[in-house]
């Protein structure tokens, strides 16, 4: 244990493979990233938090992990099956450390929404030595209820015959089950999560999300999609879709069969803000249209057409600029665009996205495709650098796209 006077603070986040409610429950993505992702960024953010380490027994799993920043501690067989307790895990993974540290924190990543305000207040609580754990707790002032031995309710916790007010009751409060905050030596001794004095940590109730079914996920994800403000988006890149993004999902049709669409001046100067601040900028569409190219043109971005695998040509595209997929944004609308938004860090939807599309946003903007959805887009990326005087002059491409996709 260290004899420091700070608290040297150790995250584990247990994340098997073998989720039978939902497979690779881990790896699913909301608010357009993996729930894994999640946990460890909220982890990191956590001031006193010296490292992170991930257990695990899936190669994706670790993938993923070693891709966010975390350590990973390789699962045995012997407690990666569905009767393992968290207890086994987190005892497993410090075993394998050389130094223990002073605080353990356990982090479940089916709890999605981790404020690291809230856990780093926990910490100080342990670290103080007022508690010897603490851990989420939401308020909940249900009345509840039970069945005895014979299947008849029963009343539980409060007094059947009197109905105070919400606001005159005394709250329970239920786990969330997104972090527990313990003291080292009490946990290794223990053995157990619960221990000594415990402390609850109340956060906020809509933090209290707890994924165990598929109806759990697509909750969450409509409830961040919709609640989660977004000052600014730190990116070095954007790409779009082009139909039903830099168009309203639209087009007007000639007796010829000709095709033409309505564009957003306002659109029009977005990009042109991104180019004098060095963004790197990408149309990427899946038909084949002049009036595509023509926009393109005018706008002076790179346009790649008839792509029928939409992530294989981005992640060529990053990867031909040296690019972080973490620092891309991708703005699309419909079900052809979900591939490559799971590529990168800042998938976005336009306002009237399909809603599948919408799940996999990290951000849906106020606007529709065609009437300011590429100006919002824009307005949110130059707001999230620190200042377009400082701006990094962006790389230039090591080659054009291939001609194949060009049109």
């Amino acid at each position: 244990m260290s004899t420091n006077s700070e608290a040297k603070t150790l995250v584990i986040i247990p994340a098997r493979g073998g989720s039978k409610g939902i497979p690779l429950k881990n790896l699913r993505r909301i608010g357009g990233q993996t729930l894994l992702a999640r946990a460890i960024e909220s982890a990191f953010a956590t001031p006193s938090v010296l490292d992170v380490v991930v257990s695990t027994d899936h190669p994706d799993i670790k993938a993923e992990a070693l891709a966010n920043g975390a350590t990973v501690i390789d699962r045995p067989a012997e407690i990666a099956g569905d009767t393992a307790s968290s207890e086994s895990v987190l005892l497993h993974a410090l075993g394998t450390l050389d130094v223990l540290p002073q605080i353990t924190v356990f982090i479940q990543c089916t709890s999605p929404v981790i404020d690291p305000a809230d856990l780093q207040a926990a910490i100080t609580t342990v670290a103080s030595g007022a508690a010897d754990v603490s851990f989420a707790v939401v308020p909940d002032h249900g009345f509840h209820w039970s069945c005895d031995e014979t299947g008849a309710a029963q009343a539980s916790g409060h007094d059947a015959a009197r109905r105070p007010r919400r606001q005159d009751r005394e709250p329970r409060f239920r786990e969330t089950g997104a972090f527990y905050v313990m003291d080292t030596a009490g946990f290794l001794e223990a053995e157990h999560r619960f221990f000594g004095s415990l402390a609850l940590a109340q956060v906020p109730e809509d933090h209290g999300i707890d994924i165990d079914t598929e109806a759990d996920l697509a909750l969450a994800q409509w409830r961040l999609t919709h609640n989660t403000p977004v000052a600014g988006i730190d990116v070095d890149a954007l790409v779009t879709d082009f139909d039903g993004v830099h168009t309203p999902d639209t087009a007007y049709l000639g007796q010829d069969g000709s095709e033409s669409v309505r564009v957003s001046r306002s659109d029009g100067m977005g990009i042109s803000l991104l180019k004098k601040a060095g963004i790197h900028l990408l149309i990427l569409s899946t038909e084949t249209n002049p009036v595509v190219t023509a926009r393109a043109t005018k706008l002076g971005v790179e346009v790649a057409q008839a792509v029928s695998d939409k992530a294989t040509v981005l992640n060529q595209w990053i990867a031909d600029r040296g690019l972080d997929p973490e620092r891309v944004a991708y703005l699309g609308n419909d079900v052809n665009d979900l591939d490559a938004m799971n590529q990168v860090g800042w998938p976005l939807t336009v306002a009237d996205a399909q809603d599948s599309v919408h799940l996999a946003a990290r951000h849906r903007l106020s606007r529709p495709g065609g009437r300011g959805a590429v100006r919002e887009a824009a307005d949110l990326i130059l707001a999230g650098t620190t200042s377009q005087n400082t701006v990094t002059a962006a790389v230039p491409a090591s080659g054009p796209i291939e001609p194949s996709l060009v049109r």
